[in-house]
């Protein structure tokens, strides 16, 4: 799954008086002082970013091994990487277990050394029930590490508002909505004609563009040799971007910013990119739009946006009790129960077969079989090399996306302005 930050920014703070106030538990139960050391109690905290579904999954594990607590803590996506990169430097302060996105995985996978080999707790017997290239993407390069086991895959396809376009005269069936853009163009041009209608934006912003249409490429901002690569698939996808923030069909919010929620609640867009894991912020969002929105295929084809994986870090003094939770967290039952309430489709292939996934429908989304829509998705998808510095290449072109969003920077400028701005991310 990615990222979002009006709820995490609340929630970086409780993050940190949860951190501040576990601090006070895990150094209370090491060192044997406490009634909770006491009576062996291991606090746990697992860090992450947006809702991961882990309420339900927290109380029921707390309720059958109650000598554990789980402190949950949601911050900002990219603060939450940053947070676990310093920490991993500092060697000291990190969290029990960590989620990490697919577009920071490469950069973290490179410091095995600072991770728990997964391994070595006995994760390979998990192997051959993951897809393969989710397997691969979180193993050192010497193939001697395992820091990761995954949790979700993106896939990719569109949200929108049926009761929207029916305003705008356009289709509301989601194969008729599915044939109105076989191309990025024919999207634009789409959302050109809702525009016209209803005087209103089409689609929520520029950046969530950029990501889906980035993520179909053969080649994102890196090669496998860990060269930037800013004339192949971001100059494609930046290029759409511009064009539809261009054609005025933009709400120009901030993705993943209070605004943007706010856009939700206010229809203020009738579409969005939206891999499996939007699901669930969209119902969380706005839940008074239950049945009012639906899934159609994306423009340009297959592709993965988003995605995560459990991580341990060495440093950790809870490390067998991190990962008996890690390792019940992965089980069949608990992931299927997080892709029914979040959306987050599970990364083992034998359940996109259990009709637990197969033929779940999503109510709040018209009843559309996510299910088969996600898993065909995730099962046909070749994923794209990240490389070691995608996540802040990313922020930083997203950052220019922004600017030209926000008026402070003509689209005609903005893409020397992005290559700078990677070049920057690429050397730093």
């Amino acid at each position: 799954m990615e990222r979002f930050a009006k709820r995490g920014v609340a929630l970086v703070a409780a993050g940190l008086a949860g951190t501040l106030a576990l601090a006070g538990c895990s150094g209370e139960s090491l060192e044997g002082g406490g009634d909770k050391a006491a009576q062996g109690q291991t606090t746990l905290t697992v860090n992450f970013w947006g809702d991961m579904g882990l309420d339900a999954l927290k109380a029921a594990y707390e309720k059958d091994h109650p000598n554990v607590k789980i402190v949950l803590n949601s911050g900002e996506y990219n603060a939450q990487h940053e947070d676990l990169q310093k920490k991993l430097v500092a060697g000291t302060g990190a969290p029990d277990i960590s989620a990490v996105d697919e577009g920071f995985m490469v950069q973290f996978r490179g410091q095995a050394d600072k991770f728990v080999n997964l391994l070595d707790k006995g994760a390979a017997s998990y192997e051959a029930k993951y897809l393969p290239w989710k397997w691969a993407q979180s193993k050192s390069a010497d193939g001697a590490s395992q820091i990761g086991l995954g949790t979700d895959v993106g896939g990719l396809a569109m949200c929108y508002r049926s009761d929207l376009f029916k305003k705008a005269g356009l289709p509301t069936e989601r194969d008729a909505v599915s044939a109105l853009w076989p191309t990025w163009d024919e999207f634009i041009a789409t959302g050109t004609k809702y525009t016209k209608a209803t005087g209103k934006k089409f689609v929520d912003s520029g950046t969530n563009l950029f990501n889906p249409v980035l993520a179909q490429q053969p080649v994102g901002f890196y090669d496998t040799s860990e060269q930037l690569q800013m004339e192949g698939g971001p100059k494609v996808a930046f290029d759409v971007s511009m064009k539809a923030i261009d054609a005025g069909i933009s709400a120009n919010l901030a993705s993943f910013q209070p605004n943007w929620d706010q856009g939700f609640k206010k229809d203020q867009f009738a579409v969005l990119a939206c891999p499996a894991w939007m699901l669930g912020h969209i119902q969380e969002t706005a839940p008074d739009q239950k049945g009012k929105w639906d899934i159609a295929a994306i423009p340009g084809g297959g592709g993965n946006w988003g995605g995560s994986w459990w991580t341990i870090p060495k440093q950790g003094k809870n490390v067998d009790e991190a990962y008996k939770f890690v390792e019940w967290m992965i089980q069949p039952a608990q992931q299927i129960e997080v892709f029914k309430t979040v959306g987050n489709l599970p990364s083992q292939p034998a359940l996109y077969k259990d009709p637990a996934v197969l033929d779940y429908k999503k109510e709040f989304m018209s009843n559309a079989p996510t299910g088969q829509i996600y898993a065909a998705t995730a099962e046909a998808l070749k994923p794209q090399y990240l490389g070691k510095k995608n996540g802040p290449t990313r922020v930083e072109v997203e950052n220019v996306i922004t600017r030209v969003q926000q008026g402070s920077l003509k689209s005609s400028a903005a893409w020397p302005e992005a290559v700078k701005a990677a070049e920057k991310a690429a050397n730093s």
